[in-house]
């Protein structure tokens, strides 16, 4: 697993060199001149912790969850005021945990971002489905968040039990969704789960739509050695006919697809704070993606609090790219939207995709992984099934392991991937 992604980073990067993540950073950021820039925020509590699940996240409790919510706000003002004015930004999303936990303060959190930056593309949140409920909807909206994200991850009580999940009540969340309306409505689902078969991934899609979603995700399962998860991993080909079978399902029932993972009944909707050329990140586990650096924040509730008290950044590892570094995060991340477009990559870096990597991008497009028309080359199903394959080994020789380490030390020395 490492030497497959170890080869293909040397390859990519035209150098031995690794991903080298230090414990340093800069005090003043260097946002002010991005374009297309997103900000993300993490609220780490949840009422219990699924076992499945690899994010930062600590179990609720009132009085430290308002300690962080303080210096969250604190963080926010300390970044935002290193520019001038408001930066105008694209979209805002709040993960977790379950950011609707501190649903009373998420408009306070909202008006220090507004403060400082221009929000353009609408407000997202992740919401447990316990939260759909129409008194936090309404909070949330007034808020001013236009998009919500639920985790279903199944409705069916086979796969619930698995994941250690309770059912949903359906009828509550459909009458909650159909009071109090959003741009986007999106549900969330595992796929790839041990006995899992096409028509149960359908039953799913289905009963989010008669919900009231407009969207979907299907994530796949990725066993994550940083979580107490017993569950096995489904074979290759197994997971390449299930994902094969779901996606020519989406295409026949005329959704759209939005990425490699999200699908939507309407083109206004979307949900995806991934795709983002660079986007600063408030909160502990937060990383930041700029042009020339990336950095991840301290896992720790109560360091993150410590260091933003004293009037730090939270940072914990900084990487530093080298150009290639950054061009193959470029691409790797904007792939996952299933097109990368010529004329973006070269306003984004000043040079020209064909002479970087005209290569590669043409054995892609040979070995059946894209079709390139008018300088955008776009994902064939193939191409999906293989992105989500090496998508597998990256996330576990190098997501897996930092996370991994960052949830034992609050701020590492170095990493190396």
């Amino acid at each position: 697993m490492s030497i497959v992604t170890t080869l293909t980073r040397m390859w990519l990067t035209r150098s031995a060199r690794p991903f080298r993540f230090l414990n340093e950073y800069d005090e003043l950021l260097p946002f002010t001149d991005c374009n297309g820039l997103g900000l993300y925020v993490h609220i780490p509590f949840c009422r219990s912790l699924c076992r499945f699940c690899p994010y930062c996240k600590v179990r609720y409790d009132a009085e430290l969850c308002e300690r962080y919510i303080d210096a969250l706000i604190r963080e926010i003002h300390l970044i935002g005021r290193q520019h001038q004015g408001r930066k105008r930004t694209t979209s805002l999303y709040f993960g977790g945990g379950t950011p609707a936990l501190a649903a009373k303060r998420i408009g306070e959190i909202i008006q220090a971002l507004n403060d400082h930056f221009e929000i353009t593309e609408g407000i997202g949140v992740e919401l447990h489905p316990d939260d759909v409920n129409v008194s936090t909807l309404y909070m949330l909206k007034d808020a001013g968040i236009t998009k919500i994200s639920i985790g279903i991850q199944s409705f069916l009580p086979k796969f619930q039990a698995m994941l250690g999940r309770k059912p949903v009540d359906t009828e509550a969340l459909r009458l909650a969704l159909a009071e109090v309306p959003f741009d986007t409505v999106s549900m969330d689902f595992i796929f790839a789960l041990p006995g899992q078969r096409a028509e149960d991934i359908r039953t799913d899609l289905e009963e989010a739509f008669r919900l009231g979603a407009n969207h979907v995700a299907l994530y796949p399962f990725i066993d994550f050695a940083c979580t107490p998860n017993t569950l096995p991993v489904m074979a290759k080909e197994e997971k390449r006919t299930l994902l094969d079978a779901v996606t020519k399902y989406c295409e026949s029932i005329g959704l759209i697809r939005t990425s490699l993972w999200t699908f939507a009944s309407e083109k206004r909707a979307s949900y995806s704070s991934m795709t983002r050329d660079n986007f600063l990140g408030f909160g502990c586990s937060a990383t930041t993606l700029l042009k020339e650096q990336f950095k991840i924040n301290t896992f720790s509730v109560e360091e993150y609090c410590r260091r933003i008290d004293e009037g730090h950044l939270s940072t914990s590892l900084t990487l530093r790219f080298s150009l290639r570094q950054r061009m193959i995060y470029y691409l790797f991340w904007t792939a996952y939207s299933t097109r990368v477009d010529e004329r973006d990559f070269e306003r984004f870096f000043g040079i020209p995709l064909k002479k970087m990597y005209g290569l590669e991008m043409t054995l892609a497009c040979l070995l059946g992984f894209f079709t390139r028309k008018d300088g955008v080359y776009r994902m064939t199903l193939k191409g999906a099934f293989y992105y989500h394959h090496y998508e597998n080994f990256y996330t576990l020789a190098y997501i897996d392991k930092m996370w991994g380490i960052l949830r034992r030390e609050a701020f590492p020395e170095r990493i190396e991937l």
